[in-house]
C-alpha cells in the first residue's frame, strides 16, 4: 500500500467508533486547532535551527493535522483528504497561470 492510502487508513481505524483510540475518537475540529498551531511553530524551528531530519518529523506532525481535520470534516459529511488535495491542486494551478496557461482545469 502507497503512503496516503495507508496513513488515511490508519486515521480512519484510530477513529473507529468501536476499535479505535478513546482519545482520538474524542478530538473535533476545536480541539485540535492549538495542535494545529503548536505542530506549525515546530516546523519554523526545525527550519531555523536546519534540523532536516527534525523538520521531516515536524511536517510529518503537520500532515497528520491535516489528515486528522480531514478525517473528522469526512465524518461530518462537509469534504474529505481527496477534496482538500483537489482544492490545493485547483489552486496552485490558478495561481501559476504563466506555468498552466496551456493546462486543462483538474
Amino acid at each position: 500500500m502507497s503512503s496516503i492510502p495507508s496513513l488515511l487508513e490508519t486515521m480512519l481505524k484510530l477513529r473507529d467508533q468501536d476499535t479505535g483510540c478513546p482519545w482520538d475518537i474524542e478530538q473535533t475540529f476545536e480541539s485540535l486547532s492549538n495542535c494545529m498551531v503548536e505542530e506549525a511553530y515546530e516546523v519554523v524551528d526545525a527550519i531555523s535551527r536546519k534540523d532536516y531530519e527534525n523538520l521531516k518529523e515536524e511536517l510529518g506532525d503537520v500532515l497528520l493535522q491535516v489528515i486528522f481535520h480531514s478525517q473528522i470534516a469526512n465524518e461530518l459529511g462537509l469534504f474529505n483528504f481527496e477534496e482538500v488535495t483537489k482544492t490545493l491542486n485547483q489552486k496552485l494551478i490558478r495561481r501559476h497561470p504563466h506555468v498552466f496557461s496551456g493546462a486543462l482545469k483538474p
